[in-house]
């Protein structure tokens, strides 16, 4: 099983060993079919794509454990970025670990360090994730990522971003925060700013 990074945004930002590895696979497993053909189609790449995605990863695992034992290759990948790093997978490369099958690392685009290299933050970093959706699930989360002095970060659906930069001032007064928008895309987008000085 190949783990295989895949570009955040601009198709170019692939590794040539990525490449290799997606047309060497028997099999590539998508969270998103429709949107990992555009990248495939792109570097012409034609390979049997079976959908992956966290409603349905329960119920793939026996079939693919099936293709494991015909001797294919499969490779996983995300719409964006490096798979498992909150996206689905983890089930299965677990699965890989406990019956000696190797799961293989193709490193490539993060949007977790690509934000991180130009941010001009300490080095030294949390990341969380998605936060969690409700109000007193967050604040409880809040209060405990609020005593961690690392630079702290999260995934946030940008419809929903003045929710969660609210909460922020509340539980990180006098902290700095960059909000990483469209990261290698057409409108790519950096905003840095002392977290009580941002407007909403």
């Amino acid at each position: 099983l190949y783990i295989v990074s895949t570009p955040i945004g601009n198709l170019d930002d692939i590794t040539l060993r990525a490449i290799e590895v997606l047309k060497n696979s028997d099999i590539i497993l998508c969270e998103d079919t429709r949107r990992s053909i555009k990248l495939l189609s792109h570097y012409k790449i034609k390979k049997k794509l079976i959908p992956y995605h966290k409603f349905n990863e329960k119920k793939q695992l026996a079939s693919i454990i099936k293709y494991f034992k015909e001797g294919k290759i499969l490779s996983l990948i995300s719409d964006a970025g490096t798979p498992l790093l909150s996206d689905p997978g983890r089930l299965l490369v677990n699965h890989c670990l406990e019956n000696g099958l190797v799961a293989t690392p193709i490193p490539g685009v993060s949007s977790i360090t690509s934000a991180l290299s130009v941010s001009g933050f300490r080095d030294q970093f949390l990341f969380y994730g998605f936060l969690p959706k409700t109000k007193n699930e967050l604040e409880k989360a809040l209060k405990l990522l609020s005593l961690n002095e690392y630079t702290q970060i999260f995934f946030i659906p940008s419809k929903t971003i003045n929710f969660y930069l609210k909460n922020f001032k509340l539980f990180f007064p006098g902290r700095r925060i960059l909000i990483a928008k469209e990261i290698t895309k057409l409108h790519e987008a950096f905003i840095r700013e002392d977290i009580n000085k941002i407007k909403m």
